[in-house]
């Protein structure tokens, strides 16, 4: 059996403003009348699994049951105090499987990714299971489309059943040495998703990381109901180090192994990936909500509360959000995440939340705000 283990703590930054720390782009409504994290739900349909592990910051506790109610998912949310990045989520959902006994292949998924290609995914998932099942750590390595500066790089090693021995990970790479990784034809980007038993798991981070495991073990071992959430407990993993599974675990392992995906995925991590994602129309720009554009080519322009208008530009992201707007060249998208760290130098609330706030009961937004 398969144990799915959604990671849901991502902040989504470069999606700013339409993400913010309290309604990070996995919650958003991005590319469907479905959530991201709804869609990710989805695509388990027509693998055997056991209900998922979603595996969330404390803050996003009602957001993620509300999302769950509303697409009448099974799943079990176990609460982070604080993000510690995909290692330690892993290890603490590997930890939670083993506590009642079974040892199952955990299929690690973010929540925020798009895969146009359900059957295709699902293919590649089958094909991982066997590699999993002897002992492989399993990434799923996705088949590159274009030269891609956003994403980091898989290189493969030999061929092993359906997938390959897995060589190297490779940074974020620039504009040239993405291309030359294309031409070469034995690189995939890094998917962030995998296939693995949780013993295996455990074991490698006991002989890699010793510190995470211990940390994860007494989270989970004082972890506590609350309604119909899991918390972890909060001491033992403020004091887990902070890590992802490639650096403290995949790196160094002998046993990793990566399966080809070609299945339309995407991270959905900047603006620019939402263009290339729409159908754009004969002027190449891609229009949500009230806009008109004029004299305007390969723009995106996204409108949720007033008549947005452009002018004689090109190659323009124009977001609009009920409290901010953002304008920036096209060519500017994976730095957004550099504007944010601006705004949340100078104390901006808008880095936080917008006017609409969520609560258990449902939401508000706020009309105005001033001094007193």
């Amino acid at each position: 059996m398969i144990q799915p283990v959604i990671l849901c703590g991502g902040s989504g930054t470069r999606l700013w403003p339409l993400s913010r720390e309290q309604m990070p782009k996995q919650f958003l409504r991005l590319t469907s009348s479905k959530s991201l994290l709804q869609q990710t739900l989805d695509r388990l349909e027509g693998i055997s699994t056991t209900p998922p592990f979603i595996m969330g910051h404390q803050a996003h506790r009602f957001l993620m049951a509300e999302q769950l109610r509303e697409a009448n998912q099974a799943g079990r949310i176990v609460l982070e105090p604080e993000g510690r990045n995909t290692a330690p989520a892993i290890a603490c959902a590997a930890l939670l499987a083993r506590a009642v006994g079974d040892d199952p292949l955990l299929l690690v998924l973010p929540a925020d990714h798009v895969i146009g290609d359900v059957s295709a995914f699902q293919q590649s998932v089958e094909w991982a299971v066997p590699l999993a099942e002897q002992g492989y750590l399993v990434t799923f390595g996705v088949v590159p489309t274009h030269p891609e500066t956003g994403y980091g790089y898989i290189a493969c090693g030999d061929a092993l059943e359906k997938g390959y021995r897995l060589a190297s990970f490779i940074e974020k790479p620039d504009a040239e040495r993405a291309a030359q990784l294309l031409e070469q034809g034995d690189t995939l980007w890094n998917s962030g998703m995998f296939l693995l038993r949780a013993s295996t798991y455990l074991e490698q981070l006991a002989d890699l990381q010793p510190e995470m495991l211990s940390a994860c073990r007494a989270a989970v071992d004082g972890a506590h109901s609350d309604l119909d959430f899991l918390r972890l407990a909060e001491a033992p993993f403020q004091r887990c180090p902070a890590n992802s599974i490639d650096y403290a675990v995949m790196e160094h392992c002998r046993f990793a192994a990566v399966i080809p995906l070609d299945a339309q995925w995407s991270d959905v991590g900047s603006f620019d990936a939402l263009w290339e994602m729409a159908a754009a129309d004969e002027a190449g720009n891609v229009v949500q909500g009230d806009a008109l554009l004029h004299s305007t080519t390969n723009s995106l322009v996204m409108a949720e509360h007033r008549l947005v208008t452009t002018l004689g530009v090109n190659d323009l992201l124009v977001i609009e959000t009920s409290d901010s707007v953002l304008v920036a060249h096209r060519d500017q998208a994976q730095h957004i995440k550099q504007l944010v760290a601006v705004l949340a130098s100078k104390g901006r609330h808008e880095l936080q939340s917008t006017p609409q706030v969520h609560r258990p009961w449902g939401d508000f937004q706020a009309i105005d705000s001033g001094e007193r």
